[in-house]
């Protein structure tokens, strides 16, 4: 029996499917990241982001395929993590766009649709490169709108859908030499692939073989919950103390809902607030101190389902091991100007506010925040103007999307690494605009070299350069430029490659798998070299690199 016509409790069934093949094969997807460092992360932020989707869909399954996009939408944009979870949120930005106010699609519509996403993600990247996820979905979309020109049936649009992702996919190599030279294929345009494989099971009837279920949303907790991220601040430094959950879902004997009014009046009961609605619910996320009278406010607007109260300083207490009594702080004056930046190392986080930022993320290599999470760490600082740097190429786009969201005067300094983060903060200026900061600090990023240490993750050859599992990898601006049985031989020969006569000062960040002594005999070696270059050195006490060099 064919499918000719699909409505919303069908689509979100595929949503779902798609999720569940993709958290399936995560780990293959990651497997598939071109360089072998210990962060190739790009199966678990599409499977992240794609879970926070397909969780805001299962609280709105509904006959109407617009409404149900839509929750797609919204759920993918706040969980995204990562450009590949980025360039998906806006793949179903752009679909979800196209059909709002459809209650159901015929397989043209679908395919447009397709179409749509793909025209909505391409504008979203300011360099498309193809041979990426976005070549796979312009691909399998174009396929999805031909094949729909003659056929009605929903199985056998979907089927060439797939097919042609696979066969792009296929092709990925032949446009990106990179992925040659190593013998993959694009990682995001495989865990696109998974997604469409799932929407097409779910339409023959079928189930994915799944080795994991969809995450609960205890297992999509952001960075202010991790335990690393508690260890930065003591229990007494959590004002509002209890996280609250619930979703409103409205009645017409109730008050009449006013997005802009409802989220004004919860920002009265405390921070961290997080307002997604549609039609007929809304979601709400805020930290406070009276979580039951934000529950008595949000009953004014409808019934309350969902309910979830957590009490973050038994939590905070029972983590980092504390058992002292505590009392929530006096509310945070709001600032003019706030900086938000993101690394992985107390050193680090540290060290980043020793020379200004207000607020550090955690997170960085294998654990990009997500668009929320940046979201709530703005909120949280509660200032007029604020300037994100991301620190990661790969958070970027996360950064610049939550910029969007946010109502107040948000600037991204598209900062990559963490020594371009420290460059860029010296040069912040607070007497200054937000764009102005935003040129002379991204101006002030460029500036530096960046060097990082780390270990390989399995065999491979790649830009020249024959590499072991196990081996310490040099990489020099995002190049891997040596490797070495020996991690001190390894630094060296990318010190070497990094240091010129312009070279002035070389910054030391070592991480948590380095000792002092290896520390001083790499500062004498550089000392005996390199005497006229100025070498400044500290715990970065980062994960994954043992290394992480800055070069002015």
């Amino acid at each position: 029996m064919s499918i000719t016509s699909l409505e919303g409790k069908r689509f979100a069934q595929m949503v779902i499917q798609g999720a569940t093949q993709l958290s399936a094969n995560a780990q293959l997807v990651d497997a598939l990241n071109v360089f072998p460092v210990p962060d190739g992360d790009t199966g678990t932020n599409m499977n992240l982001s794609m879970t926070s989707g397909a969780k805001e869909v299962q609280n709105h399954i509904q006959d109407h395929i617009g409404n149900v996009a839509t929750a797609l939408s919204k759920g993918l944009l706040m969980g995204a993590r990562g450009n590949s979870g980025v360039i998906l949120s806006q793949l179903f930005r752009g679909f979800g766009k196209a059909i709002e106010g459809k209650e159901s699609l015929s397989s043209a519509e679908f395919a447009n649709a397709l179409q749509t996403g793909v025209e909505t993600a391409y504008k979203a990247v300011m360099k498309p490169v193809e041979g990426t996820i976005l070549t796979v979905a312009k691909d399998a979309a174009r396929k999805g709108v031909t094949a729909a020109e003659t056929e009605t049936d929903f199985v056998k649009v979907m089927q060439a859908i797939v097919d042609e992702a696979q066969a792009s996919l296929n092709r990925t190599p032949d446009l990106l030499p990179v992925l040659k030279e190593v013998g993959v294929v694009d990682s995001g345009g495989q865990g696109l692939l998974f997604v469409y494989e799932g929407f097409l099971a779910e339409l023959k009837g079928e189930k994915v073989s799944s080795q994991s279920s969809l995450p609960s949303m205890n297992d999509l907790v952001s960075a202010e919950h991790h335990k690393a991220a508690q260890d930065f601040m003591s229990t007494e430094d959590i004002e509002f103390g209890y996280c609250t959950e619930f979703m409103v879902r409205f009645e017409e004997d109730k008050q009449s809902f006013i997005e802009e009014d409802f989220r004004q009046d919860l920002s009265e009961f405390g921070d961290s607030l997080l307002v997604i609605n549609d039609d007929e619910l809304a979601k709400v996320h805020i930290h406070s101190e009276q979580p039951g009278d934000v529950l008595t406010y949000g009953h004014r607007y409808g019934s309350l389902i969902n309910i979830k109260i957590e009490n973050m300083r038994q939590q905070h207490s029972s983590i980092v091991g504390e058992s002292k009594p505590v009392k929530a702080p006096a509310k945070t004056k709001e600032v003019d100007f706030a900086i938000i930046t993101v690394s992985m190392g107390e050193g680090i986080a540290e060290l980043f506010k020793s020379i200004g930022a207000t607020a550090v993320i955690e997170g960085g290599q294998t654990m990009n925040p997500s668009t929320e999470d940046i979201v709530k760490a703005v909120e949280e600082v509660n200032a007029r103007k604020v300037i994100i740097m991301p620190n990661n190429k790969n958070i970027i786009m996360a950064a610049e999307q939550a910029a969007e969201v946010l109502e107040m005067e948000v600037a991204v300094v598209p900062t990559k690494t963490v020594p371009q983060g420290m460059a860029a903060l010296l040069a912040f200026n607070p007497s200054a605009t937000v764009e102005d900061n935003k040129q002379v600090m991204t101006e002030a990023s460029r500036q530096v070299k960046t060097g990082q240490i780390t270990f390989a993750v399995r065999d491979t050859t790649i830009d020249g350069v024959s590499i072991a599992k196990d081996d310490f990898m040099g990489i020099s601006e995002g190049k891997i430029v040596v490797s070495d049985s020996d991690r001190q031989r390894s630094a060296e020969i990318l010190l070497e490659k990094m240091l010129d006569e312009d070279s002035e000062i070389l910054t030391i960040l070592y991480g948590e798998d380095v000792t002092q002594g290896d520390v001083e005999s790499l500062k004498g070696h550089i000392e005996e070299h390199y005497e006229d270059v100025e070498v400044e050195v500290h715990n970065g006490k980062q994960p994954l690199y043992s290394y992480i060099f800055s070069v002015e």
